[in-house]
């Protein structure tokens, strides 16, 4: 953690800014260890400054410390001004985070500046593309979590079983697995509603023929895992089922045949898609080929 301050202070001539405004609570938090709800960060070339309130005049010090990375801590209360604008001082191309600002936000702090805020888009999410030795073994430890949780529940995966339970005990599985949360809002869809890319379980029970779909994940000390995985209820289905799960499985291959350092996701991409035409499948490929995992469940980059 210590070295992204400075990574993310490289950024900054190309972006045309001299200092930043963090106010993403995940970008916060990738760069200072604090994961409370609220909290911006000022970086500028010469400090890093974490902005909170009192709720988190411990557990914010204790956090960044814990992290090893040289961030100050300024606690401000209801009524007290700003620090933006004696942070500011000295500084007269400020960069804010276009995807966390609102318009109001933006208002606001720009009455606080001597210069008009620079609109900045991604420079910390693009440090946070480029995992680290340990955000990768966070990462895997979510996916294995998941991964224990399914081979425990898939044998209740019956004709009879209830799609909002069988969710509920892959959550609870992944709990139990070691998991602080679950990645998102995890989905067990069957029959007609395992066509549906971001299907919600609901009251309906599996039945015999049905094919199951299941996109689920884990939460590891902050970072999250992603996985989908499709079954038939009730043994082998028919040819056309054998034919699409194959289809799918040789579209996969042919994009993991290519993945290797410095090759293109849209190559990627391309693999995948012309796998599937190839089998008649391409207009009904809707969804993407893949993301990046991480603090957040979408990270760059896409695979598209």
């Amino acid at each position: 953690v210590a070295d992204r301050l400075d990574s993310l202070r490289a950024l900054f001539d190309d972006a045309g800014v001299d200092a930043l405004l963090v106010t993403g609570t995940t970008n916060v938090r990738y760069l200072t260890g604090f994961t409370g709800s609220a909290g911006n960060l000022w970086v500028d070339d010469r400090r890093a400054v974490l902005i909170t309130d009192g709720r988190y005049s411990e557990q914010a010090p204790t956090q960044i410390a814990d992290a090893g990375t040289a961030v100050d801590v300024e606690v401000v209360g209801g009524g007290d001004r700003s620090p933006v604008s004696a942070l500011a001082d000295g500084s007269t191309r400020i960069g804010l985070e276009a995807r966390s600002v609102t318009w109001s936000e933006q208002q606001r702090l720009a009455k606080l500046l001597d210069d008009d805020p620079v609109a900045t888009d991604g420079l910390v999410e693009a440090l946070r593309e480029v995992k680290d030795d340990g955000e990768v073994a966070r990462i895997a430890t979510a996916a294995a979590i998941a991964d224990r949780a399914l081979a425990e529940v898939q044998p209740t995966m019956v004709a009879g079983a209830v799609e909002a339970d069988l969710a509920l005990a892959l959550d609870h599985a992944m709990r139990a697995g070691g998991a602080s949360d679950r990645a998102f809002e995890t989905i067990v869809a069957g029959g007609p509603n395992s066509a549906l890319p971001h299907a919600r379980p609901g009251s309906r029970p599996l039945a015999d023929g049905d094919l199951v779909v299941c996109d689920f994940g884990a939460v590891f000390d902050g970072y999250r895992s992603d996985m989908t995985r499709s079954f038939r209820i009730g043994g082998p289905g028919s040819g056309q089922e054998a034919d699409l799960l194959s289809a799918v499985l040789d579209a996969q291959e042919a994009g993991l045949a290519l993945v290797a350092d410095g090759v293109p996701l849209a190559e990627v991409d391309a693999a995948c898609r012309t796998s599937l035409d190839a089998a008649g499948l391409g207009e009904a490929f809707t969804h993407g080929t893949g993301h990046g995992v991480g603090l957040d469940i979408h990270e760059g980059p896409a695979v598209s």
